[in-house]
């Protein structure tokens, strides 16, 4: 069994490859002013990614009527243009599930059809499965638990990994920091 390799590491943030293809993100906010598990909904979602526009080119989130399940959709930037790789999306359906002192979000790629306003050269950035774990600890503390499995068509390079850890990182602090000065 291969152990876990740390991409990343910093203030809280985790980021780890578990395996080929299966990466593993994990930290924790905490705010004494408000009760964060109301505020972790598809809004959250789409705040994080709208947060953060020079890493997203796009945001598109749209929900079904009893908040359960949304789709989005997300163009990066072209980060490695100049390296020859592609630009990539993601258009995953994601469903929300409340639990005792657990709030889930379960998404997979769609890939029966491409959404539209999509870059012609882009691709998708194929999720076999991710799960978000929101653990509350406290009304005032949620420890944040991302596993992603890509498909095993996915060749995600080593620099790329590296890269992606630092990207992370600033999308966390981010919103870290508006979660915590509410």
């Amino acid at each position: 069994m291969e152990l876990d390799t740390i991409l990343f590491n910093k203030e809280d943030l985790q980021f780890s490859r578990i395996e080929t293809n299966n990466y593993k993100l994990t930290f924790s906010m905490e705010n004494s002013n408000i009760i964060l598990s109301k505020i972790i909904n598809f809004e959250l979602i789409q705040m994080i990614y709208s947060l953060n526009p020079d890493v997203y080119e796009k945001v598109e989130l749209e929900k079904n009527g009893n908040d359960t399940e949304a789709v989005i959709t997300l163009v990066m930037k072209h980060f490695f243009e100049d390296l020859g790789l592609v630009q990539r999306f993601s258009f995953l359906r994601i469903k929300k599930i409340i639990e005792e002192n657990r709030i889930l979000f379960v998404g997979q790629s769609i890939k029966s059809y491409r959404p539209s306003g999509i870059p012609e050269n882009s691709e998708l950035m194929s999720l076999e499965n991710m799960t978000v774990v929101c653990d509350i600890i406290t009304p005032h503390k949620i420890q944040f638990s991302i596993n992603i499995l890509f498909d095993k068509s996915m060749n995600i390079p080593t620099f790329v990994e590296k890269v992606v850890g630092v990207i992370l990182f600033k999308i966390f602090k981010r919103v870290k920091h508006f979660v915590e000065n509410v």
